[in-house]
């Protein structure tokens, strides 16, 4: 089985769609929205929601199970009777959130669907847990969900979260105490439910500190949850659109079955590693975000080029070119090729291949390339870039957000030394 490169037909017809969606919604109120962090475009959320549906897609970009994206329509996997077409969700999915990012990279992370939170229900549910929270997605009203993982004391190294869940075995639930900050999308998950559908965070949290890691379990709390509050709403440098929550838990109470993995803490860290998959999944996925916001600003600036008589002049030797023609080609090149990186990285998710390596290759990769390309566009551009006429010094303050959550630079670069040497975390730190 090989990769295709050529773009499917139903992801081309989506993309004709997002980027109508992209052009007349996003970037007509970006700089609003961007002015005015936190609001909720609640016509934009609807609208999202009711026109995923009718595309038989579901409501929202959502991760989901067998089909890894819930945009899928039924039987979408058929070329025709008896024809079997190999599996684009992921692809898919990729191929909006770019197009959605080239919009405003804000504007979709408050797209409706289950993001982070559907991901690790996905990756680590049972069947019944899936069946349970990845339905509402489907349903009447736009839900939101969130992942909770870091805290103060604990950022790339997952092994010092401090939120503890204890076993009431005279109630038969989980009581988690703790606090997570830095929550994507965290206050929509939790705290709107009564204009949106019921959403949920995934809480990580410990059933046994002296295991480490072993002991580390998510947990789903769905949002009104008593004695779970959102305490802050960060304000940032980019993608202000979006929310991005410090959440604490104090004595609050899940079902016994939301616990996603096994109860018991077992001597391996395999339900550990089988919750981080996840980001296996979804890395690609932050990459393809970065890259439309790259290509978003790349675009723009080879617009301005045209308007001022500065045409690229392809084909020539580089010592024939100008300094700008020479930039230009070079971030046209980083960009194919770290989408190319996210290629090989959902087609191995949508073909249920270990990714590991591939899905943080990707996401280094595409970090890096976005924000060289939005620095370089702005230093181009000179004052005009730097200037708040344009929005390309909002992309340029959009963009680093790549390289820091799901996994900063650093980190990712750690699990692709790890992969390719041989070594584990312990060893290679």
């Amino acid at each position: 089985m090989s990769i295709e490169f050529e773009t499917p037909k139903p992801i081309a017809q989506m993309q004709t769609v997002l980027q109508s969606v992209a052009e007349n919604m996003m970037r007509r109120t970006s700089r609003e929205m961007d002015e005015n962090e936190h609001a909720i475009p609640w016509d934009y959320v609807e609208f999202m929601h009711n026109a995923m549906r009718s595309m038989g897609g579901g409501g929202g970009l959502t991760v989901a199970e067998e089909k890894p994206s819930s945009l899928l329509p039924e039987g979408e996997g058929r070329k025709g009777e008896g024809e079997k077409r190999p599996p684009i969700g992921y692809q898919k999915l990729a191929s909006q959130i770019e197009m959605l990012s080239w919009g405003d990279v804000g504007y979709y992370l408050i797209t409706p669907g289950g993001g982070l939170g559907a991901a690790a229900v996905a990756a680590a549910g049972s069947p019944e847990q899936k069946e349970k929270f990845l339905a509402r997605f489907n349903e009447e009203k736009p839900t939101y969900a969130a992942m909770c993982m870091t805290e103060p004391g604990a950022g790339s190294d997952t092994s010092a979260i401090r939120a503890r869940a204890v076993l009431d075995e005279k109630t038969n639930e989980w009581v988690l105490n703790g606090e997570k900050i830095f929550v994507t999308g965290g206050d929509k998950s939790f705290t709107h439910y009564e204009q949106l559908g019921k959403g949920f965070i995934v809480v990580w949290a410990s059933i046994d500190p002296s295991a480490k890691r072993a002991g580390m379990r998510a947990f789903v709390v769905e949002a009104g949850t008593p004695g779970v509050k959102v305490v802050k709403l960060e304000k940032k440098m980019g993608i202000r659109a979006s929310d991005t929550a410090a959440i604490s838990l104090v004595d609050a109470r899940v079902p016994f079955e939301n616990i996603l993995g096994s109860p018991t803490v077992e001597k391996t860290t395999t339900g550990f590693k089988g919750a981080m998959a996840t980001f296996d999944a979804t890395r690609p996925l932050v990459a393809a975000s970065g890259l439309g916001v790259g290509r978003a600003a790349l675009e723009f600036l080879k617009e301005k080029l045209t308007e001022n008589g500065v045409e690229i002049r392809y084909g020539l030797p580089r010592s024939k070119m100008t300094a700008i023609e020479r930039d230009v080609i070079e971030m046209e090149i980083q960009l194919r090729s770290a989408w190319l990186l996210v290629l090989k990285a959902v087609w191995m998710a949508d073909n249920k291949k270990p990714n590991a390596l591939e899905s943080s290759m990707s996401k280094v990769r595409a970090g890096d390339v976005v924000t060289k390309i939005t620095q370089k566009a702005v230093e181009i551009m000179g004052p005009l870039g730097y200037s708040r006429e344009f929005l390309l010094e909002k992309w340029f303050r959009d963009a680093k957000i790549t390289d820091i959550y799901e996994g900063t630079g650093q980190i990712n670069r750690l699990v692709v030394a790890r992969h390719i040497l041989g070594y584990s975390g312990s060893e290679l730190r």
